[in-house]
């Protein structure tokens, strides 16, 4: 798996994930940051220090970046800079979270741990509809949990790039992960996940385990 510089990351872009973890709902976007270390493969499976508390599936609609991005604000200007589109875990240990939420401290240590960021492998933009068609899902053990659609984000996507670059120059091969719907819940080991992300002519389905 290429090594993108950084993985950015946008937190509470649907409304309706942000009412379920009793968070505001936001009026620009919400970024943090994964190093390129919390990468694993879906045959590497999801794994975390269990004594840390329980650990929370986030199914997001990832994009890779081909094309500098930096201090853009043409929106075409920053479509054209993705390159290719996938689904992706941002694995959250929530306990943890809450705890360093609590204390006013940062969230790296819940978000962006090691195994932390599961990708499936890329598709060319060609293959999916419209930035604003997008629909993916999310099933654990054969059960749907999570349903995303890119026509509900609070922030479409050019928007969130434009953003992302006023702060961060986002370089070729980095990789961003554009929020979580609804329906985010804890792990247990054993559960089967499987992604499902509706393209023009075929979906695109990627597997992993919890070990």
């Amino acid at each position: 798996m290429q090594r993108p510089s950084k993985i950015v990351c946008v937190g509470r872009s649907y409304a309706a994930h942000a009412k379920e973890l009793g968070n505001a709902v936001p009026t620009v976007p919400v970024l943090f940051i994964k190093p390129p270390s919390s990468l694993i493969t879906l045959d590497e499976g999801i794994d975390w220090n269990t004594s840390l508390g329980s650990c929370h599936h986030e199914c997001e609609l990832t994009l890779r970046i081909d094309k500098k991005l930096s201090k853009e604000t043409d929106p075409q200007v920053a479509l054209e800079a993705i390159g290719a589109v996938t689904l992706g875990l941002d694995l959250t240990l929530r306990d943890l979270q809450a705890d360093l939420k609590g204390k006013g401290q940062p969230w790296e240590r819940a978000k962006a741990f090691d195994g932390s960021c599961v990708l499936g492998s890329w598709v060319d933009i060609q293959e999916v509809p419209e930035w604003d068609q997008i629909s993916y899902r999310l099933y654990v053990n054969d059960q749907i949990r999570q349903q995303g659609q890119t026509g509900l984000l609070l922030f479409p996507i050019a928007e969130m790039l434009c953003d992302m670059s006023q702060a961060f120059t986002l370089e070729e091969g980095d990789v961003v992960m554009t929020g979580t719907p609804e329906g985010v819940a804890a792990l247990n080991s054993g559960d089967q996940l499987k992604m499902v992300l509706e393209g023009k002519h075929q979906d695109f389905i990627w597997h992993t385990h919890v070990k």
